[in-house]
Protein backbone atom coordinates (compact mmCIF):
# COMPACT_ATOMS: atom_id res chain seq x y z
CA UNK A 1 0.00 0.00 0.00
CA UNK A 2 1.64 3.14 -1.10
CA UNK A 3 -0.75 5.62 0.58
CA UNK A 4 -1.64 4.60 4.25
CA UNK A 5 -3.77 8.06 4.66
CA UNK A 6 -5.83 8.02 1.53
CA UNK A 7 -7.11 4.22 1.84
CA UNK A 8 -7.79 4.88 5.63
CA UNK A 9 -10.47 7.39 4.31
CA UNK A 10 -11.39 5.61 1.52
CA UNK A 11 -12.57 2.69 4.22
CA UNK A 12 -14.45 5.49 5.93
CA UNK A 13 -16.05 7.08 3.06
CA UNK A 14 -16.86 3.56 1.76
CA UNK A 15 -18.05 2.07 5.31
CA UNK A 16 -20.50 5.71 5.53
CA UNK A 17 -22.39 4.50 2.37
CA UNK A 18 -22.74 1.57 3.38
CA UNK A 19 -24.03 2.24 6.60
CA UNK A 20 -21.56 0.72 8.95
CA UNK A 21 -20.79 1.36 12.54
CA UNK A 22 -17.58 0.27 12.46
CA UNK A 23 -14.58 0.10 10.41
CA UNK A 24 -10.87 -1.56 10.55
CA UNK A 25 -7.83 -0.45 9.50
CA UNK A 26 -4.42 -1.24 10.28
CA UNK A 27 -2.65 0.56 12.58
CA UNK A 28 0.10 2.97 12.81
CA UNK A 29 1.27 6.17 14.55
CA UNK A 30 -0.22 8.29 11.59
CA UNK A 31 -3.43 6.94 11.14
CA UNK A 32 -4.15 7.21 15.24
CA UNK A 33 -3.16 10.79 15.14
CA UNK A 34 -5.37 11.82 12.26
CA UNK A 35 -8.23 10.01 14.01
CA UNK A 36 -7.62 11.74 16.97
CA UNK A 37 -8.19 15.42 15.30
CA UNK A 38 -11.46 13.69 13.66
CA UNK A 39 -12.83 12.72 17.19
CA UNK A 40 -11.35 16.06 18.60
CA UNK A 41 -14.05 18.44 16.14
CA UNK A 42 -16.21 15.90 16.69
CA UNK A 43 -16.42 13.58 12.79
CA UNK A 44 -16.28 10.39 14.78
CA UNK A 45 -17.27 8.67 17.75
CA UNK A 46 -13.63 7.39 18.48
CA UNK A 47 -11.65 4.58 17.99
CA UNK A 48 -9.89 1.89 19.86
CA UNK A 49 -6.67 -0.36 19.21
CA UNK A 50 -7.26 -4.16 18.59
CA UNK A 51 -5.64 -6.92 16.29
CA UNK A 52 -7.22 -8.79 13.63
CA UNK A 53 -7.61 -12.77 13.28
CA UNK A 54 -3.69 -12.95 12.05
CA UNK A 55 -2.46 -10.64 14.71
CA UNK A 56 -1.51 -7.53 13.03
CA UNK A 57 -2.29 -4.46 14.92
CA UNK A 58 -5.54 -2.43 14.16
CA UNK A 59 -7.58 0.29 14.70
CA UNK A 60 -11.86 0.25 15.11
CA UNK A 61 -13.33 3.59 13.93
CA UNK A 62 -16.61 4.29 15.01
CA UNK A 63 -18.31 6.27 12.68
CA UNK A 64 -20.60 8.68 13.71
CA UNK A 65 -24.22 9.59 12.30
CA UNK A 66 -27.21 11.79 13.32
CA UNK A 67 -30.50 10.48 12.08
CA UNK A 68 -28.92 8.36 10.10
CA UNK A 69 -27.12 10.57 8.05
CA UNK A 70 -22.89 10.44 8.57
CA UNK A 71 -21.55 13.50 10.24
CA UNK A 72 -18.82 13.43 7.45
CA UNK A 73 -20.17 14.73 4.33
CA UNK A 74 -17.01 15.10 2.32
CA UNK A 75 -13.53 13.97 3.03
CA UNK A 76 -10.44 14.74 0.62
CA UNK A 77 -7.06 13.73 0.61
CA UNK A 78 -5.06 16.71 -0.41
CA UNK A 79 -1.43 15.76 -0.05
CA UNK A 80 -0.47 12.94 -1.88
CA UNK A 81 3.01 10.32 -1.87
CA UNK A 82 3.35 12.06 -5.41
CA UNK A 83 2.44 15.00 -5.15
CA UNK A 84 3.37 16.99 -1.42
CA UNK A 85 1.03 19.83 -0.47
CA UNK A 86 3.12 22.10 2.23
CA UNK A 87 1.46 25.65 2.94
CA UNK A 88 2.67 28.45 5.69
CA UNK A 89 0.27 29.11 8.23
CA UNK A 90 -1.37 32.37 5.96
CA UNK A 91 -1.73 29.48 3.51
CA UNK A 92 -3.81 26.57 5.22
CA UNK A 93 -7.24 26.61 2.98
CA UNK A 94 -10.60 26.93 5.26
CA UNK A 95 -12.63 24.47 4.19
CA UNK A 96 -16.32 25.60 3.38
CA UNK A 97 -15.39 28.95 5.12
CA UNK A 98 -14.26 27.52 8.65
CA UNK A 99 -17.49 24.81 8.48
CA UNK A 100 -15.19 22.14 7.71
CA UNK A 101 -11.93 21.35 8.82
CA UNK A 102 -8.39 20.86 7.20
CA UNK A 103 -5.84 18.34 8.56
CA UNK A 104 -2.34 19.43 9.41
CA UNK A 105 0.81 17.49 9.78
CA UNK A 106 3.13 20.35 11.41
CA UNK A 107 6.34 19.88 12.84
CA UNK A 108 4.12 20.65 16.08
CA UNK A 109 2.21 17.25 15.48
CA UNK A 110 -1.01 16.66 13.63
CA UNK A 111 -3.68 19.20 14.05
CA UNK A 112 -6.53 21.08 12.69
CA UNK A 113 -5.98 23.99 10.70
CA UNK A 114 -7.53 26.36 13.29
CA UNK A 115 -5.04 25.10 15.81
CA UNK A 116 -2.14 25.23 13.21
CA UNK A 117 -3.35 29.17 12.99
CA UNK A 118 -3.24 29.48 16.22
CA UNK A 119 0.08 27.95 17.36
CA UNK A 120 1.66 29.88 13.87
CA UNK A 121 2.99 27.00 12.81
CA UNK A 122 2.52 25.70 8.74
CA UNK A 123 3.08 22.07 7.14
CA UNK A 124 1.38 19.58 5.21
CA UNK A 125 -2.28 19.58 4.31
CA UNK A 126 -3.34 15.80 4.62
CA UNK A 127 -7.03 16.30 4.27
CA UNK A 128 -9.87 18.41 4.45
CA UNK A 129 -13.36 17.59 5.99
CA UNK A 130 -16.80 18.53 5.52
Amino acid sequence: MNDPIGDMLTRIRNSQLRGKSVVSTPASKLRAWVLDVLADEGYIRGYEKGTDERGHPTLEISLKYVDGVPVIRELKRVSTPGRRVYMGVKDIPQVRQGLGVSIVSTPKGVMSDANARNQNVGGEVLCTVF
